[in-house]
């Protein structure tokens, strides 16, 4: 009788790790911990006669994506790759995509690697790719494609525009791995996190970025010969407020494009879930910096639309990762809303958000409303405070959605004769007040020196 390979289970041990091919999954020491976690073959290199395996950990963020070694494998049980293409561990791997060719795309059992050098790993050839994209985007009308493939344009189905030229994607053969080991931004030398199609910088080591500009240039020497020409010190934008060190700066996606562009390939290298949209005009991007005699040095960023139909106050937003952990990823949400307040609307950031992102948001969200339940003071004698979810968003210009969805994380809300009161009880007060206490850098709204403008008017564009 004829057995199929697909009825006969997968997980084998491996008699050598000459037989691993791309696809495979099994377990892989996580540098820097002591957990073997499952994880799946991406590409397989030669170095100095030796193999290096790309892997992805499979229940992990991308960012933690590595070489490694044949030590670091464990070949007991492996999870070979089935023949149509599909993963035997339920998550499936993305099918190759022609780049910038407008042809289908071809269906494989698994990718191949990417070859160094070549036009799939070329940042020049996803730069062209999203040009054209463009371009098709100015025939064709105001609709925005879909950057699941990297072969032209394909419609999204109705609904709300993608966020400040970057827009959702999935996994590719571009995309899947990261392409830069090294930035480096002023004093700080960083890891990249995800891909990002820096136009031909494949095979460096290290890309050096003028931190005023953004300009990248492929050697320190470059770089050098670059800063002397540079008479930037701050963004190129207005700036909107300053308070001791820490300075906000508008810029214009349309007036500084270049500026825009640069600044999106740079957030790219620690955004998984975009993917890069060359279009900034619609685009305004604040830019967080703080000051030393050197200059202005960039912290973090958001983008805006000028325009929102569906009331977004934040397309896409940054810290960089020397400056995580440190209270400037909740004082860029602040500000955001702060401009909200100046325009009298409510507003929310698109999504996704960011596992990181999330977290951040969540936590700004139960602090600001938590802030405002435990300052408020009783209506009269014996009254216990009163406030509607409607003031809340107003004080606080978070929507109300956002509004609802945190006081029913923080388990606050309670039916209670027939009408819905919010019951703050000791222990979510002292873990607000030990919070707060942490969080030493604020907003100051007499700072903000800002004027809304109309981009209904498309001439003000």
């Amino acid at each position: 009788m004829k057995v199929e390979m697909e009825d006969i289970d997968d997980s084998t041990i491996c008699d050598s790790v000459s037989s691993l091919v791309e696809g495979c999954r099994l377990p892989v020491h996580m540098t820097g911990t002591s957990d073997w976690p499952l994880a799946e073959i991406i590409s397989i290199k030669d170095v100095q006669g030796a193999k290096c395996y790309y892997v992805h950990y499979v229940d992990f963020n991308k960012r933690l994506d590595e070489w490694v070694t044949e030590e670091s494998l464990d070949t007991r049980k492996v999870h070979f790759p089935r023949r149509d293409g599909g993963s035997n561990t339920g998550v499936s791997t993305p099918k190759k995509a022609h780049i910038g060719g407008g042809g289908p795309i071809g269906s494989v059992s698994r990718p191949s690697s990417p070859v160094a050098g070549s036009e799939l790993v070329n940042g020049s050839a996803v730069l062209a790719a999203a040009l054209q994209k463009r371009i098709n985007r100015k025939r064709k009308g105001p609709s925005l494609e879909s950057e699941d493939s990297q072969d032209g344009p394909a419609q999204l189905p109705p609904g709300p525009r993608q966020s400040g030229s970057m827009v959702s994607h999935h996994d590719d053969i571009v995309t899947r791995m990261k392409n830069i080991d090294l930035i480096e931004l002023g004093k700080h030398r960083i890891k990249p996190w995800y891909f990002a199609p820096y136009p031909q910088m494949v095979n460096l080591s290290c890309i050096y970025i003028c931190e005023f500009c953004l300009k990248y240039r492929k050697s320190r020497k470059c770089l050098e010969r670059h800063l002397v020409k540079c008479n930037l010190r701050h963004p190129p934008g207005n700036e909107i407020y300053r308070k001791e060190n820490v300075s906000f700066f508008e810029i214009d996606g349309r007036k500084n494009k270049v500026y825009a562009q640069n600044l999106c390939l740079l957030a790219k290298l620690f955004l998984d879930h975009k993917t890069l949209y060359y279009d900034t005009d619609p685009f305004l991007f604040y830019v967080m910096t703080i000051f030393d005699s050197r200059g202005f040095h960039i912290v973090g960023y958001f983008s805006k639309e000028k325009e929102s139909t569906e009331d977004y106050n934040v397309a896409c937003i940054l810290t960089m990762p020397p400056y995580q952990r440190k209270g400037y990823g909740k004082l860029l949400i602040e500000f955001s809303y702060e401009l909200s307040k100046f325009e009298g609307k409510t507003g929310s950031p698109e999504k996704p958000l960011s596992d990181l992102g999330l977290l951040s948001y969540r936590s700004y969200w139960a602090q600001t409303i938590l802030e405002i339940l435990i300052s408020m003071k009783p209506v009269g004698d014996n009254e216990k405070p009163q406030i509607t979810i409607n003031e809340i968003c107003e004080l606080t210009s978070i929507k109300k959605e956002d509004v609802i969805s945190t006081l029913q994380n923080l388990n606050l809300i309670n039916y209670y004769k027939g009408q819905y009161i919010i019951t703050l009880n000791q222990e979510i007060m002292q873990s607000h007040k030990k919070a707060m206490e942490t969080r030493l850098i604020r907003i100051d709204p007499k700072c903000l020196h800002w004027t809304p403008k109309d981009w209904g008017k498309r001439a003000k564009w």
